[in-house]
């Protein structure tokens, strides 16, 4: 609980810029990445390696970035992470995210990737990457 008073405070305390926003999209990795959190909500490390057939490493690193940024929220549950896009960014954001992503999400590759993510063999729930 206290971890979540402390990540809203620093949340409402940032005041990403338009530049940086646009700047974390810019990036093909990261927008793929946002466009699959959009569509599912929240995915952890494995579906999104899966996805995008990228390295751990290389998605754990963009996840980070978009985590500074103010774009993502992590959960932890036992030993895996999960992400979301960050449901209490300045409206503004919300807005350019929503219009962005909807606009992409039939597009290749975000349509393609979408595809393999809902192809996934025993897709992770609740107990994840095992």
């Amino acid at each position: 609980m206290l971890d979540h008073i402390y990540e809203m405070a620093y949340i409402k305390s940032m005041h990403t810029s338009p530049e940086i926003l646009f700047q974390m999209l810019a990036d093909t990795t990261r927008l793929r990445v946002a466009v699959l959190l959009q569509r599912y909500g929240e995915l952890c490390v494995c579906e999104l390696t899966h996805a995008l057939s990228l390295s751990q490493p290389k998605i754990s690193r963009h996840l980070g970035q978009m985590r500074e940024a103010g774009l993502v929220q992590t959960r932890r549950a036992g030993r895996w992470m999960y992400y979301r896009l960050h449901p209490d960014i300045q409206p503004w954001m919300q807005s350019a995210l929503d219009s962005t992503l909807d606009g992409v999400a039939e597009l290749s590759p975000y349509k393609e990737d979408a595809q393999v993510l809902a192809e996934m063999p025993n897709r992770p729930g609740a107990s994840c990457c095992a």
